[in-house]
């Protein structure tokens, strides 16, 4: 008898956040054997606009997550329609981007749309991953130094624990 993984399929969404977000996401799925035993998680990134769509991510998310030895290659896509129907999970990065998400969602999706930020061990097992669950958003680092995408970094490394935990805990 073959043991049949699940397949999950998972959405990073912000304005710029979500390519480093996604990376994270991929080490860490590739650091939990039994994670990789039990699920096959695809996992991409998407922009609510399409401000650089087309485009590698920004160089300081490049430079961070090369810091940590994780490669951060996705190009840059707008979120479409078809994602609604594509992603079991779509993780926006702070409010407005949830916002837009729950906004743009045709009554047919099925998709859960919450904050990646709803995964973090901070939050009650039992209000994780839902739309309503007030949460830690991921701010935006465009403007900023360095530092702030460091601090993106820790807390998507934080945030991808906690999300895979909830599918172990959830979907076991």
């Amino acid at each position: 008898m073959t043991n049949q993984r699940e397949r999950i399929t998972v959405l990073m969404v912000c304005l710029g956040r979500s390519p480093m977000a996604e990376a994270v996401l991929k080490h860490e799925i590739s650091t939990h054997l039994s994670i990789q035993q039990k699920f096959d998680i695809y996992v991409d990134s998407a922009g609510t606009g399409a401000y650089h769509e087309g485009e590698e991510a920004d160089d300081r998310t490049i430079a961070v997550c090369k810091k940590h030895g994780i490669k951060a290659d996705s190009i840059a896509r707008a979120v479409i329609k078809e994602d609604f129907a594509k992603f079991n999970y779509i993780l926006a990065m702070d409010q407005s981007n949830l916002q837009t998400l729950l906004n743009r969602q045709p009554s047919s999706s099925t998709s859960q749309i919450s904050l990646f930020g709803s995964f973090s061990p901070s939050i009650p097992s039992s209000q994780q991953g839902k739309s309503k669950t007030k949460a830690e958003a991921i701010s935006d680092p465009y403007y900023g130094g360095r530092d702030g995408f460091e601090i993106s970094y820790r807390k998507c490394g934080e945030f991808a624990k906690g999300f895979l935990e909830y599918l172990e805990r959830e979907r076991a």
